[in-house]
């Protein structure tokens, strides 16, 4: 970056800290005229020494910050503190991959899932094998196999002689991106990738079943535990119990390792809630068969043989029936809203095999490091091994995301790319998203669109804001190795201070207060509060 900075780039410890207050007092008198008076919370200063002020907070003792903010329409750097470190982004590099599956896939991409037929129809039998083929839509849901199934039953087939094969084929094996936590496994926002799955919802966490356990009539007895989709490729292990009511509703439901059973366990108490939790499936590709099998039966069609994953379907096969997903401009909705992993990964191996024919992480990688390098992002400043940021090798410096902010505003695709950021204080989630319940009763509120980022001891929020003078502010703001339970107050104060300044002076927004709390030490603790359902943004 060569633009022109103001900044101090530096934390202050406590003498430091009266220095900034002292020149911000200075300058709020020089600004506000003499005996002015600005209020309890805010500070009438120079910008640089507002953020510095901030990031001086005692919650980011021994941590490490990079922030950058600049103007929009001219990329003038308006303030910079470490600008070029590498830190953990989170969910941030999210930002690199939707923009990337724009540019690379389209806004009307469409993933297409399809059934066709290998072998020679006799009436309404058929003397061969079905094939279901993928191409990885994460939001297909049971009901859209059912579709496909009806429309098989349609085309006069009631009976296949040979097997049901799922061509998932699009893809490579690998199902877990690189350095995700192995106790991450069950966890549905860790689910594994195929190019053919089911979603539970219209979340569309797609490889992952709900589980829902609720309080059995009388203490003693076993809760009562459904899963949805309705199907059997899950097994249930209910070892929990129903207790008197008052009692302690503590129940734990989680996948064991390298199967699909699902163990429930603890205690409900009778008239309680229960409890909802999303699952992960081992082998996806297995449970979107099952899930057509189960609808092929419902729709009077018999398979004969047996399930097989993995095999390609032959070029001579017949189409019996489609399905198209929604556009990708759509799908940004829910991936960048709900900050989905699973759809960050799906596109990473959706533009690996559009540029490459590849449906791998590290073909999908390379097309997005070459995206990046034709708008001007330093790739060489920053390392991405996966789409969604689950991964705590992925490091972006703050400098290098601004660029990138920067420079998507010139895409013709741009419009609806913005709109797939959260929009801080907008309470629908599908708006609001993991911003919908920040920075309320603030000048950023339906102000400020950003994406975040969360995982322990990691914390983002990158995007634009327009100040109180109108000029459209690009920021990012990445935090890492905090102690703290939670630095988002110190990212709101950020952007709120932004959001009430112009470009004259700066007004200081203190960060609010948080309950002093144990630091976090387990891994996973700290993450996207959409990833913790039921949704807590």
């Amino acid at each position: 970056m060569s633009r022109p900075v103001r900044s101090s780039g530096r934390f202050f410890n406590s003498r430091g800290k009266l220095w900034i207050w002292a020149v911000a007092v200075a300058l709020a008198a020089a600004v506000l005229g003499p005996g002015a008076s600005a209020g309890a919370d805010s500070e009438r200063t120079g910008l640089p020494e507002a953020i510095d002020t901030v990031l001086g907070d005692p919650r980011m003792e021994g941590g490490v910050a990079s922030v950058v903010v600049a103007d929009a329409a001219s990329g003038d750097l308006l303030y910079q503190h470490q600008p070029t470190t590498r830190l953990m982004p989170a969910s941030n590099t999210k930002l690199a991959t939707s923009a990337a599956a724009m540019e690379i896939l389209g806004p009307e991409y469409r993933f297409t899932t399809d059934v066709l037929a290998a072998g020679r129809r006799q009436g309404s039998v058929l003397h061969g094998d079905l094939y279901l083929r993928g191409t990885g839509d994460p939001t297909l849901l049971a009901g859209d196999y059912d579709k496909l199934a009806a429309q098989v039953a349609a085309s006069g087939v009631t009976r296949v002689d040979g097997r049901l094969l799922a061509d998932d084929t699009r893809f490579d094996g690998v199902r877990l991106g690189r350095s995700w936590a192995a106790d991450d496994e069950s966890a549905y926002y860790s689910a594994q990738i195929s190019a053919l799955a089911v979603a539970p919802d219209t979340d569309y966490d797609t490889g992952s079943v709900i589980v829902t356990v609720a309080p059995g009539a009388k203490a003693g007895d076993e809760p009562v535990v459904t899963v949805t989709p309705d199907t059997g490729y899950v097994d249930l292990d209910v070892r929990a119990t129903t207790v008197a009511a008052g009692g302690a509703n503590d129940l734990t439901v989680e996948r064991e390792h390298g199967t699909n059973d699902i163990v429930v366990s603890g205690t409900t108490p009778v008239g309680g809630a229960g409890i909802k939790e999303w699952v992960a499936v081992w082998e996806p590709t297995g449970y979107a068969a099952a899930v057509f099998r189960d609808a092929l039966a419902a729709h009077g069609v018999k398979v004969s043989g047996p399930t097989r994953l993995g095999r390609q379907t032959p070029g001579t096969a017949t189409e019996l029936a489609a399905h198209d997903s929604m556009a990708l401009k759509d799908l940004l909705i829910p991936f960048m809203k709900l900050s989905n992993n699973m759809h960050a990964e799906i596109l990473t191996k959706a533009m690996g095999y559009e540029v490459s024919r590849q449906g791998s992480w590290s073909a999908g990688l390379a097309a997005i490091s070459g995206y990046l390098k034709g708008v001007g992002v330093d790739v060489a400043k920053l390392r991405q091994v996966d789409g969604s940021g689950l991964s705590r090798m992925d490091n972006f410096p703050a400098g290098q995301l601004v660029e990138l902010l920067l420079a998507v505003r010139a895409e013709p695709w741009y419009a609806d790319w913005n709109r797939s950021l959260p929009v801080a204080c907008d309470p629908d989630r599908f708006v609001g998203g993991t911003l919908r319940t920040r920075m309320c009763g603030t000048a950023a509120a339906l102000n400020a669109r950003a994406k975040t980022g969360s995982l322990t001891g990691a914390s983002g929020l990158s995007g634009y804001v327009t100040d109180a003078g109108g000029r459209e502010l690009v920021y990012s703001i990445v935090l890492n190795n905090y102690l703290a339970s939670s630095v988002k107050p110190l990212e709101d104060a950020i952007v709120t201070t932004l959001a009430k300044s112009t470009a004259e002076a700066a007004t200081l927004v203190e960060p609010k207060k948080q309950p002093k709390a144990e630091p976090e030490a387990a891994h996973g603790t700290d993450l996207e509060c959409a990833w913790r359902k039921p949704a807590l943004c």
